[in-house]
């Protein structure tokens, strides 16, 4: 046991003398090619590492070239800096090592508590065992949409879990174009095909049009197919727009179509007051997908379902062999009845300690920083001269392009276009770069709340001298 201390204190250091070195690091650099080589193409060694050179190694050739999400200059994809008492408890967590499909055991009944949290945090309606945790909000999705299949072939007098498809009425789902690739990865997973994905029209600004989704429904109905699923984005990736999800929950009551909140990245922003009613109709819909890793600082691994109706998720998923029978009279059976897998890692304790270290006080105040952050950031960018508010800042993503006077927009598409990779290969800060309206745009995502006044000036001055000219390393 003292092996196993000595280990493990020293990986605490590790990892504390990483987070505590972060700001007097590059954000990002590139690996090293013959560290790639070392670290894909090394064998199995014949004989164990001692701990000091398994931790050396560990330091050397791993956290000294990290993706970069812990630096507050952090602005890529939606990737958090983990909390401290996320970390503790993803270490314990690995420790007891339990599987939590089910059983009589202490992280069956956490997972409960924490989805009841989440569930409280976002304002939806929640009764024990409406929700489960995953890996992430991209399994959330497949299990959502695969108990929205089942109920509507179940309606339609088609038992999709023993006929399967073949023969099954054809379904459409609607979503804008604007919606996360997860949910067209689940409707091809399902068996339910990208053509009848339908693409609704957005207004103009990337929030779903009700009306238009009214229209699509009726010509669908009218052609004989069978409508069945509509998703809401409550954050898009690009711009963090939220659709107006109360619309959307009215269409689907009318035509009986399951409502999907993808709220991934950026439900939690409910929890800052300012933005609070731009999510009016969330505690509507019959599913949200959520991500504890992202905007809730839990270590990555970690998503979550939340539903209106708990029975539709079992018969959608429950099959029961012999040597998995509960005896335990629990009325809501095993999480493994509720989704896909089977053997479950022991998700809740990191998400229970990442929100009980802040409370819910503490979890809105680190919220609010962010999009207290972005608004900020949308107003230094309309003040400057060198650049353009692409798309209303809605949550914690700011849209912008590279547009100074003097240049054409064919010129500053150009240089936009390129412009997020220059930036990263300068060090100072990490921004990625998208599609908005056709044009190439620069995408902040603020999800750290340690980000500050300073580090929203240097992203604005870093891409202004990437924009200049070539880039600069640190690393």
């Amino acid at each position: 046991m003292n092996d196993m201390l000595d280990l493990l204190e020293s990986a605490a250091r590790s990892a504390t003398g990483y987070l505590d070195g972060l700001r007097d690091e590059p954000v990002w650099r590139a690996t090293p090619a013959a560290l790639r080589a070392e670290l894909a193409d090394q064998g199995l060694p014949d004989s164990g590492l001692d701990q000091a050179e398994l931790l050396e190694r560990i330091e050397r050739q791993v956290l000294a070239y990290p993706m970069g999400n812990g630096h507050p200059a952090f602005f890529g994809w939606v990737n958090a800096a983990p909390h401290p008492a996320g970390i503790a408890g993803a270490l314990l967590a690995a420790a007891v090592n339990p599987s939590s499909a089910g059983g009589d055991h202490a992280d069956v009944y956490l997972e409960r508590a924490v989805v009841r949290w989440i569930a409280e945090l976002v304002g939806f309606p929640h009764e024990p065992g409406a929700g489960l945790l995953t890996s992430g909000a991209s399994m959330a999705t497949i299990v959502a949409i695969g108990a929205a299949r089942q109920r509507a072939l179940a309606r339609a007098g088609w038992d999709v879990r023993e006929r399967g498809l073949a023969g099954a009425p054809r379904l459409t789902a609607y979503a804008t174009a604007e919606v996360h690739s997860c949910v067209g990865k689940a409707i091809e997973l399902l068996g339910i095909g990208r053509a009848n994905l339908r693409v609704v029209a957005d207004d103009g600004a990337g929030h779903l049009d009700p009306a238009a989704l009214r229209a699509v429904i009726a010509a669908d109905r009218a052609a004989g197919v069978l409508p069945f699923l509509a998703v809401g984005s409550a954050g898009t990736v690009t711009t963090g727009a939220v659709d107006p999800l109360r619309e959307i929950a009215s269409a689907c009551a009318e035509s009986g179509l399951w409502f999907h909140v993808d709220g991934a990245y950026g439900a939690f922003g409910v929890l800052d007051a300012v933005i609070a009613h731009r999510y009016a109709g969330i505690e509507l819909a019959d599913s949200v997908a959520l991500d504890p890793h992202k905007w809730l600082q839990v270590p990555a691994g970690v998503g979550c379902l939340l539903v209106r109706d708990r029975g539709q998720l079992r018969e959608s998923f429950s099959l029961v062999p012999p040597y998995l029978r509960d005896e335990s009279g629990d009325p809501l059976g095993w999480y493994s009845e509720y989704g896909i897998e089977q053997t479950r890692p022991f998700r809740a304790l990191p998400v229970w300690a990442a929100l009980a270290a802040r409370g819910r006080d503490g979890v809105a105040a680190d919220i609010t920083a962010c999009t207290s952050a972005a608004r900020l950031l949308d107003e230094l960018v309309a003040k400057d001269a060198d650049f353009e508010v692409a798309a209303e800042t809605e949550v914690s993503i700011v849209a912008f392009r590279y547009r100074p006077a003097g240049i054409d927009d064919a010129e500053a598409d150009r240089i936009t276009r390129g412009l997020a990779t220059a930036i990263q290969a300068r060090g100072k800060v990490f921004v990625t770069d998208s599609v908005f309206g056709g044009r190439p745009v620069l995408r902040a995502c603020l999800i750290n709340p340690a980000v500050g006044e300073a580090e929203l000036r240097l992203l604005l001055d870093e891409a202004r001298a990437a924009a200049a000219g070539p880039a600069t390393s640190r690393g």
